[in-house]
């Protein structure tokens, strides 16, 4: 499964209601299980960022996710492809 990373920002409705954020979040969990993903681990910050960590066949299974869930209004956010050092190599062993 690909990982991926996910930077996201509260918007001000997802503000408004941040004592529903747990809650948001255990549906999101439910949500990524029903389209073949995984939620690895979530973490809210004091910074900028919640940080969520998601496994997913591919960009294909992604993509879909991430839109259903900023489509809510709650949250926005940044989804970034993350490689782990096995994955890295593989790609780097393919520079020429």
């Amino acid at each position: 499964m690909a990982t991926y990373v996910c930077l996201i920002q509260f918007t001000d409705q997802g503000i408004r209601n941040i004592k529903d954020t747990v809650k948001r979040g255990d549906a999101a969990m439910a949500e990524a299980e029903k389209m073949g993903m995984k939620i690895a681990d979530e973490f809210w910050t004091m910074g900028a960022y919640a940080v969520v960590v998601l496994e997913a066949p591919n960009d294909e299974t992604m993509s879909p996710f991430i839109l259903k869930i900023g489509s809510l209004g709650n949250v926005k956010g940044q989804t970034l492809r993350a490689f782990r050092r096995n994955e890295m190599e593989d790609l780097l062993a393919k520079i020429k």
